[in-house]
């Protein structure tokens, strides 16, 4: 029987805490939880559960479809001694020292942010930065200094990210277009464009098998997996549920981890050599929960707001 149970985040509001895109520190082995409008970040030790508030982030009232909401910092990334945090309160990129969780410098973007990818091929930090319909390139050699490097134009929206840094490309998704880019991290080129035909919702998250080099691509009710190292060839699609967004995988299980918010549930499945996947479990959770992230030993971790 898989258990299911809630960990209390410090100063949420009676509404609730605004959350997004969750990262784990596999070295330290931290969830860090970007909490938008509390104007912080939380950090969970997953051996002990305990939550580490990190305070002072900027946040702003905007309003989105009609509504007025408080955002804050959003995303994170881990990279190397350190830990960035996406705001889109305030458009910026900051730096969190990765052991002492002391905050660093911040670097104000041109557009918001929305997801975080640490290539460790160049050392540098790719943002996803929908509205402005690019990817910012932002230099960190040095951990706790961010450095503007430059902008990747594109065709349309991107949705989710996966790197793959021994054969230096990095994926993403056009979510207005339902196409799904590989780009040259070296010449900052996209080099081939595939139709993964999730609808008009267009495709999600992204997750990388980087032996077998199979990708995850989530649609809003499915993931499929394609063949990377064969023009992006269809092996196999896993129905999940209503409210699919960013997926992870587990390399070293061979485990696939999708979270259906409107669905309430969260699929686990298994992938096989030639790309099959298999369903494991299926588990209840609740109403909105999204965006797992999952340890090495199979516990997954979802934002519940």
């Amino acid at each position: 029987m898989l258990a299911v149970h809630s960990i209390a985040l410090p100063g949420a509001p009676a509404g609730g805490v605004s959350m997004d895109y969750l990262a784990y520190d596999r070295t330290r082995r931290r969830v860090w939880v970007p909490a938008g409008n509390t104007a912080s970040v939380d950090v969970v030790d997953v051996t002990t559960e305990r939550v580490t508030r990190i305070e002072g982030f900027s946040t702003a009232e905007m309003e989105r479809h009609g509504t007025k909401r408080i955002f804050g910092p959003s995303s994170a990334a881990v990279g190397v001694g350190a830990v960035y945090v996406g705001n889109r309160g305030d458009s910026s990129i900051c730096t969190v020292q990765a052991d002492s969780l002391a905050v660093g410098p911040c670097l104000k973007l041109d557009s918001m942010p929305d997801g975080l990818a640490y290539v460790a091929l160049t050392r540098e930090l790719w943002v996803t930065t929908p509205r402005d319909k690019s990817i910012a390139v932002i230099d960190v050699a040095a951990p706790s200094v961010l450095t503007w490097k430059t902008k990747i134009t594109l065709d349309g929206e991107p949705e989710g990210f996966a790197v793959d840094d021994a054969r230096g490309v990095f994926y993403t998704n056009l979510e207005d277009r339902d196409r799904t880019l590989t780009i040259d991290i070296k010449r900052r080129q996209v080099t081939r464009t595939w139709l993964p035909d999730c609808g008009e919702d267009g495709p999600k998250g992204l997750a990388l098998d980087h032996g077998l080099d199979f990708l995850f691509v989530a649609c809003r009710d499915r993931v499929m997996v394609l063949d990377a190292g064969h023009d992006g060839k269809r092996l196999s699609t896993i129905e999940v549920g209503d409210g699919v967004d960013n997926i992870d995988y587990v390399e070293r299980r061979h485990e696939l981890y999708a979270a259906a918010a409107h669905a309430a549930k969260l699929a686990v499945a298994s992938l096989d050599s030639r790309g099959g996947l298999s369903p494991l479990a299926i588990v209840a959770t609740e109403s909105g929960a999204r965006n797992a992230v999952a340890t090495d030993e199979g516990t997954a971790y979802l934002t519940d707001s």
